[in-house]
């Protein structure tokens, strides 16, 4: 190691000072199941996850985002038909289990640098009648050319059944490799179909959309976003979640918030370890 790099690494270590990184609850899956999902998240820019919730974590998702839906979006992308919860972490503990998934942090833990952060946590609930949502990618604000790695990662969890004709998300198999442009207009689009309890995990360069809801019951998900611990998250969360709410999630929501340090000293606070705030 040069003396250039063993002092950066040394001045993280000093700011990081009682405040060590710690492994996330990723280290718990077992290596085999997470090379088998990366394999087809690498080669897809995908992969369905299947039964992960349980029924009484359904409900209690359900019972709790329930009486918080209430406006629908303001423009064709966030659906005149459907409703979208916002600062969910300031409104129930009840979603937190899909923001630090174990199945969900192994893939993470791989795809990018340790301290990565959460970039957005949002309840969707498409409503009978909503018209298919615009493809796009969950990365495309960030201005780095394609084809590139992925610079975030996205989860779109069913709280009811994922089906063909009731707003499942719509995917572009492969196109997390293709370069700069719009994708063609004949580009199949695949609704993610599977049951509740399970989510679709994929990449910020996959080109995907929400599907139309032909049926008559409203399609219920959450969706988590994620990015490289270097770049700025969609949502301000150091800003929007209060300190009472950070001190009551797990370490790997804490981390992924923010309260973290990307060495050298990216996300100190005068400073100092941002975990020093909650002091």
């Amino acid at each position: 190691m040069s003396a250039e790099v063993s002092s950066i690494v040394d001045l993280a270590g000093d700011l990081a000072g009682k405040y060590r990184r710690t492994e996330s609850a990723g280290g718990a899956v077992d290596p085999a199941v997470v090379d088998a999902d990366l394999a087809a998240v690498r080669r897809d820019g995908y992969v369905i996850l299947e039964g992960l919730l349980r029924p009484d974590e359904l409900g209690e998702i359900r019972g709790e985002v329930g009486p918080l839906l209430a406006r629908t979006g303001r423009n064709n992308f966030e659906g005149h038909a459907t409703q979208r919860i916002y600062s969910v972490l300031n409104k129930t503990r009840s979603c937190d289990r899909i923001v630090d998934h174990p199945r969900v942090l192994a893939l993470l833990d791989r795809l990018f640098l340790p301290n990565y952060l959460l970039s957005m946590l949002q309840v969707i609930n498409i409503l009978p009648g909503e018209t298919a949502q615009m493809l796009h990618t969950d990365d495309s604000f960030y201005p780095l050319a394609r084809p590139r790695p992925a610079l975030g990662a996205a989860t779109i969890w069913a709280i009811d059944d994922f089906t063909a004709d009731n707003g499942a998300t719509d995917i572009v198999a492969g196109s997390h490799e293709w370069g700069d442009g719009l994708p063609p207009a004949d580009a199949p689009r695949i609704p993610v179909v599977m049951p509740a309890g399970s989510c679709v995990f994929f990449l910020g360069t996959l080109w995907h959309g929400g599907g139309a809801n032909r049926s008559a019951h409203p399609r219920l998900a959450l969706t988590a976003q994620y990015c490289e611990p270097w770049l700025r998250p969609q949502e301000a969360f150091t800003l929007s979640t209060t300190h009472e709410v950070v001190r009551a999630v797990s370490e790997d929501i804490r981390r992924m918030l923010g309260y973290s340090i990307h060495p050298p000293f990216i996300g100190q606070v005068d400073g100092m370890h941002p975990k020093r705030l909650l002091e």
